[in-house]
C-alpha cells in the first residue's frame, strides 16, 4: 500500500474526506501513478495533485478512478459534489494555481486546450445551480431553504424584530402515505452541513431523534450544540471528527442505514432520507 504524505491543515474536511477517499481507492486498485493516467486519460502530474488536496479533481476523474477500483461511482460523486461546493466558497490558501494538466490529453493545441476549460467552467456553474434549485425545491409548502445562520443574521438591522425573532420547530411525527413527517420539511434530497439553518435541519433533528439518536436541540440550526453531538458520535465510531452531516461516515446515520438495510455510507441522500422517514 502507498505511504501517502499528509494533507495540508488547512485543507476543507469536505475536501479532505474526498482525497482520502481517492486514496483509498487508488490503493485498492493496485495501480501506479502512470498506469491510472494511462487507463483515465488524465496526466501523470494532475493525479499527484489531486491525490495531494492542491487540486480538486473533475467528475469523470472521480468516476473513472472509481470504476478502476471497483468502487460505486454514486458515493464517490456525492462526495465530489459538496467537495466542489466547500471548493468554490473559499479554495484553500496552499498556494496551489489552476490545473494545467487536468482533463485528457490536448492533441489539437490551444483550441482544444480553451473548449476544455469552457466546458470545465460550465460543469461547475451548472452543478451549483442545480444544487441551489435542489435546496429551494425541498420545502414542498413554499419554506425558506435552509442557508447559513450567519448570512441570515447579518441582513437584520440592529434592534428590528427580524433579528431577535427565530422559527421554532417542533416534532409532531406523523405517518403519511407510509413514511414519517415530523412536520418541519419534506425534504428527501437535502445535503446538511455545518452553518446550516432551516426547516431541512430541524426535520433531520426531529428524525434522528426519532430513531433514538441524539442531534441536540431541535432549534433547525446545525450550531455548536448539533456539532458537538456529530463529533462525539464520531469520536465514539473511530470516524473523522469534523461535525458535519452528509458526505461524512456520520454514525447515526449510519445507524439508521444499517436499521433499514441500506448501504452504510453515511450519506443523508434520498435513499436515507426514505429510511428516516419511513
Amino acid at each position: 500500500m502507498s505511504r501517502w504524505k499528509g494533507l495540508p491543515e488547512e485543507l476543507d474536511p469536505r475536501v479532505r474526506q474526498l482525497v482520502v477517499r481517492l486514496r483509498r481507492v487508488k490503493d485498492h486498485s493496485g495501480l501506479s501513478l502512470r498506469r491510472l493516467a494511462a487507463k483515465t486519460g488524465y496526466s501523470t502530474s494532475s493525479w499527484e495533485r489531486y491525490l495531494a488536496g492542491r487540486s480538486l479533481p473533475p467528475g469523470e476523474a472521480v468516476e473513472a478512478m472509481a470504476r478502476l477500483g471497483g468502487e460505486d461511482p454514486a458515493r464517490l460523486l456525492a462526495l465530489h459534489e459538496v467537495a466542489v461546493e466547500a471548493w468554490a466558497k473559499g479554495k484553500p490558501s496552499t498556494g496551489t494555481e489552476a490545473d494545467p494538466g487536468a482533463g485528457p490529453p490536448r492533441p489539437h493545441g490551444r483550441a482544444l486546450r480553451i473548449t476544455l476549460i469552457a466546458g470545465s467552467v460550465a460543469l461547475v456553474l451548472a452543478v451549483a445551480a442545480a444544487v441551489l434549485l435542489a435546496v429551494r425545491l425541498t420545502d414542498g409548502e413554499g419554506k425558506a431553504a435552509a442557508a447559513p445562520l450567519t448570512a441570515s443574521a447579518s441582513t437584520a438591522a440592529p434592534g428590528s424584530p427580524k433579528q431577535s425573532e427565530r422559527p421554532r420547530y417542533t416534532c409532531r411525527a406523523e405517518r403519511i402515505d407510509g413514511r414519517w413527517y415530523a412536520g418541519n420539511s419534506r425534504t428527501r434530497k437535502a445535503i446538511l452541513a455545518k452553518g446550516h439553518a432551516g426547516p431541512e435541519v430541524a426535520e433531520a433533528q426531529c428524525l434522528l431523534r426519532e430513531a433514538g439518536l441524539a442531534p441536540g436541540a431541535v432549534d433547525g440550526i446545525f450550531g455548536p450544540h448539533t456539532e458537538r453531538a456529530v463529533k462525539d458520535v464520531q469520536k465514539r465510531s473511530g470516524l473523522v471528527v469534523d461535525g458535519i452531516i452528509g458526505p461524512h461516515t456520520e454514525r447515526a446515520v449510519k445507524d439508521v442505514q444499517k436499521r433499514s438495510g441500506l448501504v452504510v455510507d453515511g450519506i443523508i441522500g434520498p435513499h436515507t432520507w426514505k429510511a428516516l422517514r419511513e
